[in-house]
């Protein structure tokens, strides 16, 4: 650049020194002066913004003390709006043919106050011409009437901001008016300080006190960088408003209203506004990699598949035989129990390690083979498993279960970028709302639109009723000593990327029909809920991060029907999600989840959407006529159960993935009527699926004993105000139904129960747990276990108590490290099951027992294949018994006991090392193709007023103290 040889930053020096106007001639220079004069943006660009008396700093009042990207930008944005007003300017009339000389009519200037040419501004206005400008001298300037604006003008206040206060009452009849650094207070006789019922306003750096604003539509008003205090701004049938850069404080009402649908009659500012909104800096979320934090969980490729183990009787073992390890030194095995069982003390091996077929035996060694098939759990995740948590180890989730930013979700949902990009009504952009009661009230088909905005110590900070609409862009929402966001009667609209926090109530609350969307929001840290969805609420709840709430991170209550997908819901201190009083909702996968690594489970076909984990109490809380639709989650680290469903709760529990909760997988009461179907429940600390019958009273009071949704503080009866929905995915059920899961892993029993009502366990792979398969211990009713795989357990297959009524039909109970099963039941039916491999006795018959056992196929490897013990009721027939070892019988029975009758067994004993049984004719069971299905979820129960409950239930072996750990709904 030719400049005479002068260094670049002297150049910047002496231009530091020009005003606007000459710096933009000399921008017309030549580019490289352009270039020039662009350079000057921290320096004379950033001088000349902060020192226009009519605008403060442009990121103010939320963030004064971060600079722009763009001084200069910045500076050119105020300076366009600020002419906006006079975009309607008329030139003077002139015939056709002087409109070659035609001239702009020259503003004149109209000084008011003391020893100036006005001595009020009512004087001024009388002679005032069109577009003039009067300039109100520092003083306090009353006016005794209402000041009837009939022309447009330009009323400007001389020096600081404050030191020109105006009292007064005006009404616009003009088109067009601008307002500039005053301090309007109301007169004595109106509270209302500025309206219009046609024109456009537009207010620059002022401030109102105790007073309303009122802009009725076709009027239109823009307002920036103002104070209001104590303020009310009411926005009536308004096509298009802008508040940018304003600070509302101590509001005895709401601060800003809009109430009614934009008007269709627009004046001549509309077109304008909308573009100064489309010329400006585009709000729309860029990419943003820290907007949620990230997670991750770890997962193994374990793969695992059905094994086929040949069991080897009688000589030394197979070349085909599988090798298993051998005992670890130091491992041995409890003697048999007073009620029978075996309690294996040997060290767990990985998975399948647990047949005894490969084990040292002191007998000669075997030859005879009896080949069958145990059936592992079902592969899920891609087609690995989840392997056993890591004490310690950081919880980290693949790339296709972290949560997309904003911008990747707009992008990809067409009608959420459609709402993002809507402006119509009010648009409120960068302001602050603070200590007073209400932020923005939109009503009666009201449209508003907020972007960056910072609603702080209000009572609520948005509300939305009667088919109204909002759009709700990054804003900062917390301290609110009310719910952040509410909606009700039918109110809707897009709520995206904000933070909202530290609330005294839910952070979002929608109730009566409402139905918005809500996407990429943080909402954490509230002393209640982080969203309720009750009384016929509904809404898409897609992508959000919902943590260390107080109470659950989602609450549907009373007919509330969301749809809740994509989520990370986690560390809150009560339940997940929790669903109650006829809640509905569908819990579950909207959108595909493609590329590799991606998690996909086999039943059925969708990948994991939301991620509940971590949270004090159940994963998900279902009860009291709570009937959603939970499919297709991630519930793991939970500090209790994964999945609660209590007292008449209902519901589809299908395709999820319950993963290292420290109770529970499942934790049922027997009054409760769900559907749970192909999920993956596994390395729970207790036992997987628990049935249980027993409850305590209501929560001794304390946190949420009494939880409150009244709008107004008192207690609402909703149901007579709701309607009455038929969902075809939600069919009555009679009796609750354990179906086609894979449980596996668990710290104790795979299922337990205690149950006074029916139950069906069908279709099941119950692999490896802690402690036995499944054990019932109360079944009062008939209990149907059918066609379920039961291997590899740490002690018995089944286990079934006195008194119990059970049906354990066509089951596969393999190799599992005590007896195959256990029974003091009155009126057990076992029938058709494949009992083989299990280190105890095939089946043990204890004392007081009325057991049929009917057409099975049993063996056991060590000890007897029946064994009865004491005076047992019993009808044994047409069963086959293969032999075990050669030191031990068959059938063991105690001398004398009439009531156990024997008839038309087959006895098969080896008598050739050549012979090899194999289970066929049926083959080895279970056969899941002859499985019952039952029928999905049950409507809803009846209505219970207490809205604390606290559920205990009588647990064996000391595994599970008395109740499901803090299963308590709010």
């Amino acid at each position: 650049m030719e400049t005479g040889g002068l260094p670049l930053e002297l150049w910047r020096m002496i231009l530091a020194y020009l005003h606007l106007p000459d710096l933009g001639r000399c921008s017309l220079v030549c580019r490289a002066w352009y270039e020039l004069i662009l350079s000057l943006d921290s320096t004379r660009w950033r001088q000349l913004c902060l020192g226009c008396t009519e605008c403060r700093h442009p990121n103010w009042p939320n963030q004064p003390d971060v600079e722009p990207e763009s001084w200069r930008e910045a500076f050119k944005q105020h300076y366009l709006a600020s002419k906006t007003w006079t975009k309607n300017a008329l030139d003077l009339e002139s015939s056709i043919c002087f409109s070659l000389f035609r001239r702009k009519k020259e503003r004149r200037t109209l000084s008011v106050g003391p020893g100036h040419e006005f001595d009020s501004l009512g004087s001024a206005l009388a002679m005032a011409s069109l577009y003039d400008r009067i300039v109100l001298f520092p003083g306090v300037y009353e006016e005794q009437g209402e000041i009837i604006l009939k022309v447009p003008v330009e009323i400007v206040g001389q020096g600081k901001l404050g030191e020109v206060a105006l009292l007064a009452s005006i009404d616009q009849h003009c088109s067009t008016t601008r307002v500039c650094n005053l301090v309007f207070m109301p007169a004595w006789f109106s509270p209302i300080m500025y309206k219009t019922t046609s024109g456009h306003i537009q207010f620059d750096n002022c401030n109102f006190e105790n007073g309303h604003i009122q802009v009725h539509g076709p009027g239109t008003c823009q307002v920036k960088f103002c104070t209001f205090k104590n303020t009310h701004v009411f926005l009536h049938n308004v096509p298009l408003c802008m508040l940018e850069n304003c600070e509302f404080v101590g509001s005895e009402n709401n601060c800003v209203t809009v109430e009614g649908h934009p008007s269709a009659d627009k004046n001549w500012a509309y077109k304008y506004l909308l573009g100064l909104i489309k010329s400006s800096p585009i709000f729309l979320p860029a990419e943003d990699h820290d907007f949620l934090m990230s997670l991750d969980l770890e997962s193994r490729d374990q793969a695992w598949s059905p094994r086929t183990c040949d069991i080897v009787i009688e000589g030394s073992q197979s070349p085909t035989s599988p090798v298993c390890s051998s005992p670890k030194p130091g491992s041995k095995e409890a003697e048999v129990g007073s009620d029978g069982e075996r309690v294996a003390q040997t060290p767990d091996s990985s998975d399948g390690g647990l047949s005894p077929s490969g084990e040292d035996e002191d007998d000669e060694q075997l030859t005879y083979r009896l080949s069958y098939q145990v059936q592992g759990p079902r592969p899920v995740l891609g087609g690995s498993f989840l392997g056993p948590p890591l004490p310690g180890a950081s919880i980290q989730l693949p790339s296709c279960l972290v949560l997309n930013s904003l911008h990747q979700e707009l992008q990809k949902d067409k009608e959420a970028m459609a709402l993002a990009s809507s402006v119509q009504g009010c648009l409120i952009r960068k302001c602050l709302f603070r200590d007073g009661k209400g932020g923005v009230f939109v009503c009666s088909y009201g449209r508003a639109k907020m972007e960056g905005n910072v609603f702080r110590n209000l009572t609520y900070a948005v509300r939305c009723i009667h088919n109204s609409k909002i759009v709700m862009l990054r804003n900062d929402i917390y301290r609110c000593r009310a719910s952040g966001i509410f909606l009700r009667l039918e109110g809707g609209g897009l709520i995206a990327g904000n933070n909202i926090y530290h609330n005294a109530e839910a952070g979002v609350d929608i109730r009566k029909k409402s139905n918005p969307l809500i996407l990429c929001n943080q909402i954490h840290h509230g002393l209640r809920s982080g969203i309720v969805v009750l009384g016929n609420g509904k809404g898409v709840i897609r992508n959000n991060q919902i943590f260390s709430n107080k109470e659950a991170g989602i609450y549907i209550l009373y007919h509330g029907n969301p749809i809740v997908s994509g989520n990370h819901i986690f560390k809150g201190r009560a339940a997940g999600i929790a669903v109650n009083e006829n809640g509905k909702g569908l819990i579950t996968v909207i959108k595909a989840c493609t590329g590799r690594g991606s998690w996909v489970l086999t039943s059925p076909h969708l990948p994991i959407e939301n991620v509940i984990r971590e949270n004090q109490w159940g994963g998900v809380d279902i009860r009291r006529g709570g009937v959603p639709i939970l499919r297709s989650n991630l519930i793991c680290f939970g500090y209790s159960d994964g999945v609660v469903v209590g007292d008449e709760g209902k519901g589809l529990i299908e395709g999820n993935t319950i993963y290292a909760n420290k109770g529970c997988g499942v934790w049922m009461m027997s009054s409760s009527l769900p559907h749970v179907t192909s999920n993956h429940v596994s390395y729970n600390g207790l036992y997987g699926v628990a049935v249980f019958s027993q409850k305590d009273g209501e929560f001794p009071g304390g946190h949420g004993a009494q939880e409150n949704f009244s709008e107004d503080g008192d207690a609402i009866l909703w149901e007579a105000e709701l309607e009455k929905e038929d969902d075809p995915l939600r069919r009555p059920i009679t009796v609750a139904l354990v179906e086609s899961n894979s449980i596996n892993h668990n710290g104790a029993s795979g299922i337990f129960v205690q149950s006074s009502e029916a139950l069906q366990v069908v279709a099941n792979v119950i692999h490896a747990n802690g402690d036995r398969g499944i054990t019932i211990v109360q079944s009062s009713q008939l209990t149907r276990v059918a066609n379920n795989s039961i291997s590899c357990n740490r002690q018995s297959g089944v286990k079934v108590e006195f008194q119990c009524k059970v049906e354990l039909r066509g089951n596969g109970i393999y190799d599992n490290r005590g007896h195959g099963i256990i029974t003091k039941g009155d009126g057990t039916a076992v029938v058709e099951n494949d009992i083989i491999g299990n280190r105890g006795s095939g089946l043990q018959l204890l004392p007081r027992s009325d057991t049929k056992v009917l057409k099975n196929r049993i063996h056991s490897f060590r000890a007897y294949g029946i064994a009865v013990r004491g005076r047992v009721k019993a009808l044994v027939q047409e069963n086959i018994i293969f032999q075990g070892k050669t030191n031990k019988t068959i059938f063991q029975q105690i001398t004398n006991n009439r009531e156990c009758i024997m008839q038309n067994n087959k006895f098969l004993v080896f008598k050739k090392k050549s012979d090899t049984w194999r289970l066929v004719n049926p083959p080895a069971r279970p056969h899941l193709e002859n499985s019952l299905r039952g029928s999905s979820a049950a409507h809803s129960g009846h209505k219970v007023t207490a809205m604390a409950t606290r559920i205990t239930a009588r647990v064996e072996g000391g595994y599970h103290s008395n109740r499901s750990i803090f299963c308590t709904i709010l």
